[in-house]
């Protein structure tokens, strides 16, 4: 009795589960969704019309995958794509995955040194890449480093005859149906599938090196706890080349039979919105940001979003006001927060439907089945009591392999134990919920009081005048660090004062969490995943 007790009352908690974890492939489970849902509609793709029924779907997954296969592509090659959001990339996930390859995701904003970086240090041999993105002509912009990059053999342009030729196998001759089932069945569930690069604040970003087994069961228990069915459609602004839109999106998707609704290759609110009235989506996902953006649209008021009954709210904090509007004025009732990082798949922990108001904005919900998360002193390494900050480590089916050929930091993010450290200050609560405080290293110490930026930030997004804030750390003579809001005003005509903050601050919060200096913003720097690039706020406005 007294053990257990004492167990309790620790910063650790494991999700037990009556559903077992999935041992199969990506291409296994498809093929089971395909034979159970053949009629089922699949992926939608709003900005071309273009629609797929499973049995479609899985048809043309197939005939890529023999594509590749004539390809000459083996297994554990790396396929690069280099894409926005489009049928092509869903279909490409799957076909890489069919035929053992890695996929390797890159960022469609990627700029020539970057696009370097990552097909040499992954060793693409194989691109699949759109044609051109905003202002990037990718043809240009590849041609330009391939003289830099000798293991890329080939590429193929969505949109161009080389994908035409790459789907239909003729590059150099065509696969039977045989050869794929015999590829499939040397496969293994802990095969690595993807290398994601994650959103490096500074130097180049490492790959995340994830399997079958890591992001399919991710995708499937994040869809379980939303309670996907068959009859779900899921809206998917966010990217696919994160595991937000791939695993959070696509994986839960084709695990349940749900369907996957694409509303334009990048985000913009009102086609975000227009497809989920016109495609009748059950299910919305997006970052904070997006939420904000399309609450804040002029016509918000004039979409029908009457079929809404859950969706995804991740990749960074999100504000209680914003939080509370979603689900009163998008109908999203059964909005869920995740919370994770792309080197575990990426979802650790999550809220519930049945979850009351206060759990689903004041934490990030409770571990997810098959899945241990504990908070430890993060100068000792020890598990810390119930109630007090530290960082929050993970450990469990979703922790990645590595980052790809480099041990060394792989060595740094996962330890002995194989609890992957997050980097994250948290609190666990009595009830198992955690709080995410802030990132260790964006910890304010102002004239030695520990300050978490996400307290300011939350207090401050009910200040009628900000319609997003983020609060930083500059350097400061008299207190080592003082502190900075970068506030997006709701109007800009209209923007709030130092000292319009500082009177709201006043009474209700202690005096040295009071930003002492203010900068009106029209965007945040962010990362690839959605979050706010703190450590450029910091470099930018520091001085």
């Amino acid at each position: 009795m007294s053990l257990s007790v004492a167990h309790a009352a620790l910063s650790y908690a494991h999700g037990t589960s009556g559903t077992a974890l999935l041992g199969e492939t990506i291409g296994a489970n498809l093929a089971r969704t395909v034979a159970r849902h053949p009629g089922r509609e699949a992926l939608v793709d709003v900005p071309s019309g273009r629609r797929w029924t499973y049995a479609e779907f899985g048809a043309d997954v197939a005939r890529l995958a023999r594509g590749l296969l004539a390809a000459g592509v083996a297994k554990g090659d790396r396929v690069g794509i280099w894409a926005v959001n489009c049928p092509e990339w869903v279909l490409t996930q799957y076909a890489t995955a069919r035929i053992g390859a890695i996929l390797v995701n890159i960022n469609p904003a990627y700029r020539a040194h970057e696009l370097r970086y990552v097909l040499d240090q992954a060793g693409v041999s194989l691109l699949i890449a759109s044609l051109a993105h905003k202002t990037s002509d990718y043809r240009a912009l590849v041609d330009g480093v391939r003289a830099d990059c000798p293991g890329l053999r080939a590429v193929h342009y969505i949109g161009d005859p080389s994908w035409d030729d790459l789907v239909a196998g003729t590059v150099p001759g065509a696969v039977a149906e045989e050869e794929l089932t015999s590829r499939e069945a040397e496969l293994s569930c802990d095969d690595p599938v993807n290398i994601q690069y994650t959103s490096g604040t500074t130097g180049f970003p490492k790959g995340a090196t994830l399997t079958h087994h890591n992001i399919l069961n991710n995708g499937y228990f994040v869809g379980e706890t939303l309670g996907y069915t068959e009859h779900d459609r899921i809206c998917l602004p966010v990217p696919f080349y994160h595991c937000f839109g791939m695993v959070m999106g696509n994986l839960a998707a084709t695990s349940h039979g749900a369907t996957m609704v694409v509303p334009a290759p990048s985000f913009e609110p009102a086609a975000t919105l227009r497809a989920v009235e016109r495609e009748r989506c059950t299910s919305l996902y997006g970052v904070p940001t997006m939420f904000i953006a399309e609450l804040n649209l002029p016509d918000f008021a004039s979409y029908d979003l009457s079929t809404l009954r859950t969706g995804i709210m991740a990749g960074s904090p999100c504000p209680v006001e914003v939080m509370k509007r979603v689900v009163a004025e998008m109908n999203m009732a059964e909005v869920s927060i995740c919370y994770g990082m792309t080197e575990t798949s990426p979802v650790s922990t999550q809220t519930r439907r049945d979850d009351d108001v206060e759990r689903r904005t004041g934490t990030v919900g409770r571990v997810l089945p098959h899945v241990e998360v504990k908070i430890v002193d993060p100068a000792t390494g020890t598990t810390l009591p119930r109630g007090g900050a530290g960082e929050l480590c993970t450990r469990g089916y979703g922790v990645m392999l590595g980052y790809w050929d480099e041990p060394d930091k792989t060595a740094e993010a996962i330890d002995a134990g194989r609890w992957m450290h997050t980097g994250d200050l948290a609190v666990m609560r009595e009830d198992g919920y955690v709080q995410i405080v802030g990132r260790i290293k964006d910890m304010i110490i102002r004239g030695g009081e520990n300050v978490y930026p996400r307290e300011i930030e939350e207090f401050l997004h009910a200040h009628p005048k900000i319609a997003d804030v983020q609060v930083v750390g500059v350097p400061d003579e008299r207190f080592g660090e003082e502190i900075l809001a970068c506030v997006i005003p709701r109007d800009p005509a209209d923007p709030p004062t130092l000292d319009d903050i500082t009177a709201f601050c006043r009474e209700r919060l202690a005096h040295y969490k009071i930003p002492r200096r203010l900068e009106l913003l029209d965007t945040f720097p962010m990362t690839i995943s959605g979050k706010v690039r703190k450590v450029e706020l910091r470099r930018t406005y520091g001085g």
